[in-house]
Order: structure tokens, then sequence, then C-alpha cells
């Protein structure tokens, strides 16, 4: 029987190397990445079973890579394995397509057994959290993450890269595009967020896990 096909997203070598050495027994590792682009272009040419995937990577977070993936590839399983113990990021992992979500500090096994169940076609929660994030749905106060759902993708690239610290010039060098647009867009996501200042949009990206302090 072909072994389910598993591919690891981390910007981490020593954490990739781990857990390939964890996974290796019962799934085909069949690649590793460091960032998100490299993600989707190795995605689309390996089409794994299951994705292992960190938020915090450069230039496109975890995320916003797993949101992408989901359009191209619907099948494709996703689960976060991540230090962040906040239920926003939690949040915004499963508004992404996300399958499961484990904590890096989690026993090894809970990774296992939330791959096992993303094939089963069941959704994995580590136990960490997952009373909170059912208050948290119970609640219904997602009001900044439906604000957040309203920006572009290109947008939230814009917003990951300032803020990581890069200048509207390397901003624009990365994306291809002028330094004036990097600008329109800032301004037009703190206008529809009603975020009056750069600093206050930069943390406001943090608090949202689109970037990590």
């Amino acid at each position: 029987m072909r072994k389910p096909r598993v591919l690891l997203a981390d910007d981490h070598k020593i954490i990739t190397e781990g857990l390939k050495s964890i996974l290796e027994p019962e799934f085909d590792v069949v690649g590793t990445v460091e960032d998100g682009h490299a993600l989707l272009s190795m995605a689309e040419k390996v089409r794994p079973d299951v994705i292992v995937i960190d938020i915090s990577m450069p230039q496109l977070n975890g995320i916003e890579a797993a949101h992408r993936l989901k359009k191209t590839q619907e099948n494709i399983k996703v689960i976060f394995l991540t230090m962040h113990p906040d239920v926003a990021y939690a949040v915004s992992a499963f508004e992404s397509g996300a399958s499961g979500y484990v904590l890096k500090h989690s026993a090894p096994e809970e990774l296992v057994a939330a791959i096992r169940e993303a094939l089963k076609g069941r959704t994995y929660v580590t136990p960490l959290i997952a009373g909170d994030l059912m208050q948290s749905y119970k609640k219904g106060s997602h009001r900044d993450r439906d604000l957040l759902s309203q920006l572009t993708s290109r947008q939230r690239q814009v917003l990951q890269l300032l803020a990581e610290g890069h200048s509207a010039k390397e901003i624009a060098a990365v994306l291809n595009i002028s330094t004036r647009t990097v600008e329109f867009h800032k301004y037009r996501m703190m206008e529809d967020l009603g975020i009056k200042n750069g600093a206050d949009l930069i943390r406001y990206a943090i608090k949202q896990g689109i970037a990590t302090a």
C-alpha cells in the first residue's frame, strides 16, 4: 500500500529534519521547503496528500500560503505545526482551510495523530487550545477576522512584508510592483481597517497572525 505523501514547510532546517525522522516510518516525506512561495511551487510539483506547515515563514506566511493552496488543490490536507498557542492564530488557520492545528511543544505522537485524522477527512485541534478555541467560536466576536477577510491577497502580502520591517521600496522589488502601488495598498488597508497610522497597522498584522513580532 502506498504511504501518504507529506510535504514539510518550516524555515528552520533543524525542525524539518526532526519531523522527517518522526514521520518517515509511516509517511512518505516528499520534500521540505523554507518559505511560503517555495511551498506553493513544490506543492504543485509533488502533489502531496498532506502539508505540515508553520505559520511564521518569510515573505508569505503559512496561513496565506494555505489559503492560496486550497484554491488550486482543494483536496490537499493542511496541518499547522506552530509555536503559537493564541486562539486568534488557530482561527486564522482553520479559516484558511486547515485540517489540524498542533503546537510544536506537543508530543510527536500528536502530529502523527493529526495527520491520520486529516487523511480520514476529520479535523484535529491540539487539546492545549481546544477549549479556548470553542469558546472563541461561541462568542462569535470575529469582527477583526471579517475585516481581514476583505483584504485582497496582494494587500495581505504587502501587510506581512511591512510587519517584517521591509520598506516600501524593498516590498516593491520583492513583489515586482511600484513603490507608489505599495503605498496605495498600505493606505487603502488603513482606511478599510479603520487604522490611523503605520505602527498600528503593523500591530494589527501581528495580532491577526499575518506576521510575528
